[in-house]
């Protein structure tokens, strides 16, 4: 799995998007199959922060959840918590057509 971070108006220092990478990978664990993760980060000012995150499956599938507020460590565990209920709903729906 290949994990993308990029920056827009601003940088990130590298322990930064390790911490990002770290808190983002644990995606991994509520789904197989995961291509690559894309986050995007843009950073308007000190205390304006989006973050974008998309997740690349083999399914015919992709989630992806935005979050924005004045911490960055904050919006990302909001994203990552958006595309949890999506797993989880996508998953779900899953198990009830082979149920079914």
């Amino acid at each position: 799995m290949q994990i993308q971070i990029q920056t827009r108006k601003g940088s990130l220092s590298d322990a930064h998007k390790e911490k990002i990478a770290e808190k983002v990978g644990k995606l991994e664990r509520f789904i197989d199959r995961v291509s690559s993760i894309d986050v995007m980060i843009e950073i308007e000012k000190e205390d304006a922060v989006t973050v974008e995150v998309s997740l690349v499956t083999d399914y015919k599938k992709d989630f992806r959840a935005d979050y924005a507020s004045g911490d960055l460590y904050g919006c990302v565990d909001q994203a990552v918590a958006k595309l949890e209920q999506q797993i989880k709903k996508f998953k779900e729906k899953q198990t009830d057509k082979h149920a079914g």
